[in-house]
């Protein structure tokens, strides 16, 4: 083996220790360690149990080097808009991310956001206590949101051992309730129908904004704000995929 081989070799497996010896690290912080026994502690049933004109809601949108959150792909930009029953509060958090790794061309070409971009923002790690803090007892909504979801345990389960469990609503899975079919639409098919505007489309805060209106148009066509929120988070799998 040739003596630049060995030295590569060498590196990953130096960088492959550093990332395990880092495995909860965070943890010996007392702020990360009371958000993750403030994630462990939340009870679902607390929160699907209000009414929906009661209820807090954080819409999720995420843009990240690719598609595949367990494969080596990380979050570069997250946006998060707070809403209280179907009303944006306008209480938001939202940061580029330096992934920590380079952006292919062909996500680029999709959000338009480049290395040079994201070169000075923070680590994941450095915003994840403000990101925990935000979604905290609140029900979490977004188009696709299992994409975002993902993409975010596999963070929590990295630095703070644990995974979030609050209850969610997908806007895709409501407009295939809302429309009585099943299918796979884009926002922008489910934003048209719901005569929402994007505005910055793919962007995390331009596709949050957009996923936010679609939401308060689909729930209030499907459910009742006096309702628990219970019956519409179960109506959301009557269709399937």
């Amino acid at each position: 083996m040739a003596d630049e081989q060995l030295s590569e070799l060498f590196d990953r497996i130096h960088a492959g220790l550093r990332r395990t010896l880092k495995k909860g690290a965070l943890l010996a912080e007392p702020a990360m360690r009371d958000l993750h026994d403030r994630l462990l502690a939340l009870q679902a049933t607390a929160l699907t149990d209000r009414p929906l004109q009661d209820s807090r809601f954080v819409v999720i949108d995420t843009e990240t080097t690719g598609l595949h959150a367990y494969a080596g792909d990380e979050i570069c930009s997250i946006s998060m808009l707070e809403m209280q029953g179907l009303e944006l509060t306008g209480r938001e958090f939202g940061t580029l991310v330096n992934p920590g790794r380079p952006i292919p061309i062909e996500s680029t070409m999709i959000h338009h956001l480049t290395d040079e971009d994201v070169r000075d923002a923070p680590v994941i790690e450095e915003v994840l206590l403000e990101v925990g803090d935000f979604l905290c007892d609140s029900v979490l909504v977004g188009h696709h949101i299992g994409f975002d979801i993902r993409f975010l345990n596999k963070t929590l389960r990295k630095q703070l051992l644990c995974h979030l469990k609050n209850p969610w609503l997908d806007t895709m899975l409501l407009y295939l309730l809302h429309r009585g079919q099943v299918g796979h639409y884009s926002l922008e098919e489910v934003a048209n129908h719901c005569r929402v505007e994007i505005r910055q489309r793919h962007t995390a805060r331009g596709d949050a904004l957009a996923a936010a209106q679609v939401f308060a148009f689909l729930a209030a066509r499907l459910s009742n704000p006096a309702n628990p929120l219970q019956t519409l988070i179960e109506s959301q799998y009557q269709l399937g995929l």
